[in-house]
C-alpha cells in the first residue's frame, strides 16, 4: 500500500488494557514510517489515561461515549474524524459497520471475520488462533503492508510504546516506597481476564519473602480487595500496603511507576510495569493460547514463570493446576535472582 495517502489512521481496539498495551507499538511504528501522520487511538473509556501516556498516539476516541449516542450521530461523529484509514485491530462489528457508513476511504481488517468481508476493502490474512507469534507480533504484522516491516523481534517492541512518565499522586500516598528495599507491588486477582497463581500461593510467598529486603504492596479493585481481605491475606502479614480500590487508573500508573517490580499473572498492570521498564515477573499457564509465548510482558526488565509442560486438562476450567503448581518457593527464588 501507498502509505502517502495516509494522513490520518485510527487504531480500533476497545477490549481490555493488557490488549490495548500491546497494540500501543503499532502507533509508534506507523510514526516511525510516517511521521508526519496522525494517529487516533479508538478505545473504552477506561483505557484513555493508558493511551494518553503514549507520544505516538495525537487523539482518542472514547468507543463508550460513541455508542450512546443515536446511529446517525455515531456515523456523523466517524465521519467528522476525516480519517483516511481504520485498523481493526479488535474486530467489531458495530465498528466495522459504522466506518463503512462514515465512507472512511480505507477500512482494513482480516479475512476470519466473515462480516469483514462486506465492510473492509484491504483484508490480511492473519490467523492469531494457531500462531507462535506473540500478540504484539501480530499487531504489528497487521499493518505490514503499510511500514513494509513484517516481522519484529520480542526485544525490539517495547522502544515503539513511547510513553512518557506519568504524575505520581502526591498527598496520602507521598513517602510510601523505601528507597532501602525493593518495593514490589503484587497485583493477585485479574478481574477474571486471566488464570490467577491463587490467593494461597500469593500468602505463602509474602510469609517467605524477607522484609528486609522487600516491602509489599498490594493492588486490585475494591470488589478484588474484599476477596483478597477475606482470604487474611492483610490480617497475616500487617506489613503488606494494602491499595486495593484506592485508586484511580491514573494514580495506579504513577505507582506502579516508581515501584521497583511488580508480580502479577497475565494482566494490564503486568504489561505497564514492563512498559515503564521496571522488574515486571508474570506468572502463565502452558496452555495456548494463553501461554506467554503469546502474552509475555515487553520490557527490558520482563521476565516469566511457567511449567514447562503440555497441558490441556485445565483449558474448561478457571482453577488451573498447571499455574497453581509453581511453587512460591520457586517464585521467591526468581525474585531474589533479579533483585
Amino acid at each position: 500500500m501507498d502509505r502517502k495517502q495516509f494522513k490520518h489512521i485510527i487504531i480500533s481496539r476497545t477490549d481490555s488494557i493488557g490488549d490495548v498495551m500491546l497494540t500501543l507499538p503499532m502507533a509508534g511504528v506507523l510514526k516511525e514510517v510516517m511521521q508526519d501522520c496522525k494517529i487516533t487511538f479508538l478505545g473504552r473509556a477506561y483505557t484513555r489515561d493508558i493511551i494518553a501516556l503514549s507520544e505516538h498516539v495525537d487523539a482518542f476516541i472514547d468507543w463508550d461515549e460513541i455508542r450512546r449516542s443515536d446511529h446517525a450521530e455515531q456515523v456523523k461523529l466517524i465521519r467528522e474524524t476525516k480519517a483516511d484509514l481504520i485498523i481493526h485491530v479488535f474486530p467489531v462489528k458495530a465498528i466495522a459497520r459504522l466506518s463503512k457508513r462514515a465512507r472512511i476511504p480505507v477500512r482494513m481488517g482480516t479475512t476470519n471475520r466473515l462480516y469483514h468481508w462486506t465492510t473492509c476493502n484491504h483484508l490480511v490474512c492473519l490467523s492469531r488462533r494457531k500462531s507462535d507469534l506473540h500478540e504484539a507480533q501480530l499487531n504489528l504484522k497487521l499493518i505490514g503492508s503499510i511500514t513494509g516491516k513484517k516481522q519484529f523481534t520480542l526485544d525490539s517492541i517495547p522502544q515503539y510504546y513511547g510513553f512518557r512518565e506519568p504524575e505520581f499522586p502526591g498527598g496520602k500516598l507521598d513517602g510510601i516506597f523505601d528507597t532501602d528495599r525493593f518495593n514490589l507491588i503484587i497485583h493477585p486477582k485479574s478481574k477474571g481476564s486471566a488464570r490467577e497463581w491463587g490467593l494461597d500461593n500469593f500468602k505463602a510467598l509474602i510469609r517467605l519473602l524477607p522484609q528486609s529486603r522487600f516491602r509489599v504492596f498490594v493492588t486490585g479493585t475494591g470488589d478484588e480487595g474484599k476477596l483478597i481481605e477475606a482470604s487474611s491475606l492483610f490480617t497475616e502479614n500487617p506489613h503488606v500496603v494494602n491499595l486495593c480500590g484506592q485508586l484511580s487508573l491514573k494514580e495506579l500508573l504513577g505507582v506502579i511507576y516508581k515501584a521497583d517490580g511488580l508480580l502479577a499473572a497475565s494482566t494490564g498492570p503486568l504489561h505497564l510495569a514492563a512498559a515503564f521498564g521496571i522488574q515486571a515477573i508474570g506468572i502463565y499457564p502452558p496452555i495456548r493460547p494463553m501461554h506467554p509465548g503469546r502474552w509475555a510482558p515487553l520490557g527490558a526488565k520482563a521476565t516469566y514463570l511457567v511449567q514447562d509442560k503440555t497441558c490441556n486438562d485445565c483449558r474448561k476450567s478457571q482453577d488451573c493446576n498447571c499455574i497453581r503448581d509453581i511453587s512460591p518457593e520457586s517464585v521467591l527464588e526468581h525474585l531474589t535472582k533479579i533483585v
